[in-house]
């Protein structure tokens, strides 16, 4: 558990019939499936921020910064393990480019200041 998120575990509910199948799975307390506004706030500048830089860098890298966009979805059932790695891939772009990347760079230090607490 973290933050405001509790997980409470599997609801299963069988009415009759045969051949029954499917799980709900729930996530209870206060805020669950929420996030923080702050988080939501930085990563929507983050993804602004993206679509200036995309333009200013190689294809490749252009690529790879649109591969990234998912992970940077403000919905928070991104696992914590994917946005982590897309934000290394797009500092590291932001730092190889230099200055145009500097405000990327300190958007995605910003993000990892809220997610780290």
């Amino acid at each position: 558990m973290s933050g405001n998120n509790y997980y409470y575990g599997d609801n299963v509910n069988m009415y009759g019939g045969q051949g029954n199948q499917g799980i709900v799975r729930n996530q209870g307390g206060a805020g669950a499936g929420q996030q923080d506004p702050a988080l939501v706030a930085a990563l929507a500048e983050l993804t602004r921020l993206i679509a200036e830089l995309r333009t200013q860098v190689p294809a490749p890298d252009a690529q790879l910064l649109d591969e990234s966009l998912p992970a940077l979805s403000t919905d928070a059932a991104v696992p914590a393990l994917e946005r982590h790695r897309a934000l290394r891939a797009i500092a590291g772009i932001a730092a190889a480019v230099g200055v145009v990347g500097q405000p990327v760079a300190e958007a995605v230090r910003a993000i990892t200041g809220i997610i780290s607490g």
